[in-house]
């Protein structure tokens, strides 16, 4: 039998508990024949009214301790203290499973060289796409590919505002309420719409795919709180659809541009059908071309099923830990704004007739008497800044994904 911890009972924590406690039978084909069994759950908070109540402990010490306990699930969420907690485990020669995106992007490196080295396992595919399988596949299934791009859509609450902007022509402000309102949203909104949340997975990504640590505080970043509804207007008569998109593209000699930002997504690509709170992962490799994976990025139970994958593969895998996660880069691994090209989506109140002179060929999609709304041709990050300041201003300009 294997005897686990919970670290952390809200909403992802209860969601391992149900699915261990209802799905056993299942998961102990999986495991070949062991049963899963949750021996303690730790939180600050008493749940007395729960069924198996003696289960809970706020004494970090006593799963640390115990030498039964060979998996912890850390759902805490945050920096501190599920970093030191996570630490401690793997110190201890037990393996961690996770969903903590902001502990893997900050202190991943370290910890999964901590797990290599006291032959445990850290696993964390809940991290990026919460229910959606894409860690394992980069991993294990593109194994024989070299990956050449990721572009996703990784942030659910930040998908439904620019949704519903777009079909029901709601204002920035008014969608960030009604996802507040349903739940999608936080009260302090910040870490999704300033794109900060995208940011950690599209960094997790990058280093999963490159085998090459890739720092999240290096990722250029921007949120939709600038995005208009005029934006809106523009980008469907362009037939495309603003989507905030996690990039990273992999570059000859093992450099990576990555960058968070809202992008102009044209209709023939499929990450412009992705609506509502859901998200998907567009990976490109050099053998199998484009595959996506689509589907609920976080709630409950989604995110859970993730979570108790990990503990069923760290279970499977006690006796021989599966090599998992990237290393330290030797120098700087990041690509400039120069190395990458990218068509720009511009609004400018310049109505001068000199558009063409600074951009080159431009597609126009408004000229009206009071601002030139139009697409560039590709464009360095230099060039693009330098064709930008030539304007008198810029009201937007966002990337096109193509």
């Amino acid at each position: 039998m294997a005897k686990i911890a919970i670290m952390g009972f809200g909403t992802v924590g209860s969601g391992i508990y149900d699915i261990i406690v209802q799905n056993s039978k299942k998961l102990r084909r999986n495991t070949y024949g062991e049963e899963i069994e949750v021996k303690y759950i730790l939180d600050i908070r008493d749940f007395p009214e729960h069924p198996q109540k003696e289960l809970f402990t706020k004494d970090f010490d006593v799963i640390a301790n115990d030498p039964e306990i060979t998996v912890a699930a850390e759902t805490m969420g945050g920096l501190h203290p599920a970093y030191e907690f996570t630490k401690s485990l793997l110190l201890a020669g037990k393996s961690v499973v996770t969903s903590n995106k902001e502990l893997v992007a900050t202190y991943g490196t370290e910890l999964l060289e901590l797990a290599s080295q006291n032959n445990v396992n850290y696993m964390f595919e809940a991290s990026v796409g919460g229910g959606i399988p894409v860690i394992r596949p980069l991993h294990q299934d593109l194994t024989a590919n070299k990956i050449t791009r990721i572009a996703g859509i990784l942030n659910g609450t930040t998908n439904y505002i620019l949704y519903q902007m777009f079909t029901n022509n709601r204002s920035f402000e008014d969608a960030l309420s009604d996802a507040q309102a349903k739940g999608y949203a936080e009260k302090n909104p910040a870490a999704d719409i300033e794109g900060h949340d995208a940011c950690r997975k599209i960094a997790i990504l990058a280093s999963l795919a490159s085998g090459t640590a890739v720092d999240y505080r290096d990722i250029e970043t921007d949120g939709i709180v600038n995005i208009t509804l005029d934006d809106v207007k523009y980008a469907e008569k362009a037939g495309s659809v603003i989507k905030l998109i996690g990039y990273a593209d992999f570059l000859p000699g093992g450099r990576i541009y990555a960058v968070v930002s809202p992008m102009l997504v044209p209709r023939s690509n499929l990450l412009s059908s992705v609506n509502d709170v859901y998200n998907a992962i567009m990976v490109t490799g050099n053998c199998v071309g484009d595959l996506m994976f689509y589907g609920a990025g976080a709630g409950k139970l989604p995110t859970a099923s993730a979570v108790v994958a990990d503990i069923v593969d760290c279970v499977r895998h006690r006796e021989r830990p599966k090599k998992i996660g990237w290393e330290k880069p030797e120098g700087d691994i990041n690509a400039s704004r120069d190395d990458v090209t990218f068509s720009y989506f511009v609004r400018t109140p310049d109505t001068s007739d000199n558009v063409n002179d600074i951009f080159g060929s431009v597609k126009f999609i408004s000229e009206d008497g009071n601002e030139r709304v139009f697409i560039t041709e590709k464009l360095g990050g230099s060039d693009a800044e330098k064709a930008f300041s030539a304007l008198s201003s810029v009201t937007t300009a966002l990337r096109v994904l193509d």
